[in-house]
């Protein structure tokens, strides 16, 4: 942390938001030092939803902004929690409005199961998943032809057979996000986006 901010280090961000909210304004500059690297953190997950990274860093500042304006420190458990959760939302509305994000990513694959034990046939409908999606760089000129054709088909079958909250969900499951965090990101209930999950998983597994 830079030296000219070193006098704000030892108070919490409940306190340093305090007092900024007093008049105390250089406080923002160092808030936002403090949270860069949250920020960037955030942008490299959702890069894969197909934004610019720049674009990306600059959209979760402005949700730092919009969290240490909005933070309530009776109701939101922790400030990090609350401005997480506001860069994360940031970060996706930007995305979504850009229009962007029509596809599945051609070379990434992130497990539907997020790392969960899989019966033999589902082991088997991730394999496929995965040869739909990864790396393309071994393969022959036909093979490319060929898998590129094979990706094609499941990204319009996905486009025609998802809602768009569905949609919404997987986006972000491929970020990583666990689909808790997904539901807060949407703002929908835990349990309505674990649903949501679990029905596209069963529509891809029949498109596979």
């Amino acid at each position: 942390m830079a030296e000219k901010y070193s006098d704000y280090e030892q108070y919490t961000d409940d306190e340093l938001i305090d007092r900024l909210r007093r008049g105390e304004e250089p406080i923002m500059d160092y808030i936002f030092d403090k949270y860069k690297n949250l920020v960037r953190s955030k942008a490299k997950s959702m890069f894969i939803l197909g934004a610019d990274n720049e674009d990306l860093i600059q959209e979760g500042m402005i949700g730092l902004f919009k969290a240490v304006r909005d933070y309530d420190m009776g109701r939101d458990a922790s400030f990090y929690t609350f401005a997480e959760l506001c860069i994360s939302r940031q970060m996706y509305t930007a995305v979504q409005a850009s229009k962007r994000q029509k596809h599945l990513p051609l070379n990434t694959y992130v497990s539907l199961d997020s790392g969960k034990t899989a019966a033999d046939g589902d082991e088997r409908e991730e394999m496929k998943l995965k040869e739909l999606l990864a790396d393309k760089a071994e393969l022959s000129p036909e093979e490319l032809f060929l898998d590129k054709e094979r990706v094609a088909y499941l990204q319009k079958a996905i486009e025609e057979e998802l809602s768009d909250f569905e949609h919404q969900v997987l986006d972000l499951y491929l970020t990583g996000m666990s689909y808790g965090q997904v539901a807060k990101v949407l703002g929908r209930d835990e349990k309505a986006t674990d649903n949501a999950l679990q029905r596209l998983k069963a529509k891809i597994r029949k498109m596979l």
